[in-house]
């Protein structure tokens, strides 16, 4: 695949994904205190140098040139968060950093999308301790909200990068220890199941709707389809089933779009989703790269394939 459609594509899709209007999130027309729309584009613009890195890598893999052990996943991590950190003050892509760039390495060694899928897969399974510590220390940088503290591994204890060596613990081993609190984990562990997933309803439903029309329902069949884990780590499991709830109440007609807003807005950004907002930006990442192009009928936005 061409490097600079790749990167064209993981930088993009994440800039789609914050401009479209979603309940709870930042878009073009909404700003947290903390957050805005103008963090999303420095950080993800950011990324174009290690992103341009990365799917170098890949190919020098598919060569035979590099080992899938020798990838650096956590170094690659750790210098695109430092390059979002550099760019701006606010944590607003750490989880589209993490979910990309083993699926932009991935594309170097691929003959098409879907062949990435497993790729990134093997990637994770051949990473070494060394990634874990590296993506452990962009952890720190980045300084995500809701991160467990005093668990065994405590990303904020120095001992965790002795305990980390002394257990030999990888990238796919770690995924499988904290899956179950961070969404983006699972998908490394399941070939981006859930990312090709929404890839494929975002096409479906743009045949047939404006372009954010068909983003804005794909998101909420996401939200009420599972809790979203940053929801979860901040508020509580009660707090994202709670969303996951309202959410299929307003796709059922038993809630309006209004109500739904308030409900999403009325804690601030506690009902904020990111990890499943870090989906929808890998699968518009996979929809760019698939060749869309946008079109203007009747003054609303089409994307065309």
């Amino acid at each position: 695949m061409d490097r600079w459609s790749v990167v064209r594509a993981f930088i993009l899709g994440p800039l789609l994904e914050a401009a479209v209007p979603k309940p709870g999130n930042v878009s073009r027309f909404r700003d947290f205190d903390d957050l805005t729309f103008y963090h999303f584009l420095m950080a993800n613009t950011a990324l174009m140098g290690v992103y341009y890195e990365a799917i170098k890598r890949g190919e020098l893999i598919r060569k035979g040139i590099l080992q899938p052990s020798e990838a650096g996943l956590g170094e690659l991590i750790k210098r695109a968060v430092q390059k979002s950190r550099e760019s701006q003050d606010a944590n607003p892509n750490f989880g589209v950093i993490v979910l990309s760039v083993p699926l932009v390495v991935a594309m170097g060694m691929s003959r098409h999308i879907l062949e990435a899928r497993e790729k990134a897969k093997l990637l994770v399974g051949e990473s070494t301790v060394r990634d874990t510590m590296e993506l452990y220390s962009a952890i720190r940088i980045a300084n995500p909200k809701g991160v467990a503290r005093g668990v065994k591994y405590d990303v904020y204890s120095d001992e965790s990068f002795r305990e980390l060596f002394r257990d030999r613990v990888n990238l796919e081993r770690l995924a499988e220890i904290s899956c179950e609190r961070e969404l983006v984990f699972c998908e490394w562990l399941n070939g981006y199941e859930l990312s090709y997933k929404t890839f494929g309803r975002v096409y479906e439903l743009a045949r047939e709707a404006p372009f954010e029309d068909a983003v804005l329902r794909a998101f909420l069949e996401l939200l009420s389809e599972r809790p979203d884990t940053l929801i979860a780590r901040k508020g509580g499991i009660e707090e994202a089933e709670l969303v996951r709830k309202k959410a299929g109440e307003l796709l059922e007609g038993r809630l309006s779009m209004d109500e739904f807003e308030r409900f999403m807005s009325e804690k601030g950004d506690l009902r904020n989703p990111g990890s499943l907002a870090d989906v929808m930006a890998v699968a518009l990442s996979l929809l760019i790269l698939k060749g869309a192009r946008i079109e203007i009928r009747d003054g609303k936005v089409w994307m065309v394939i």
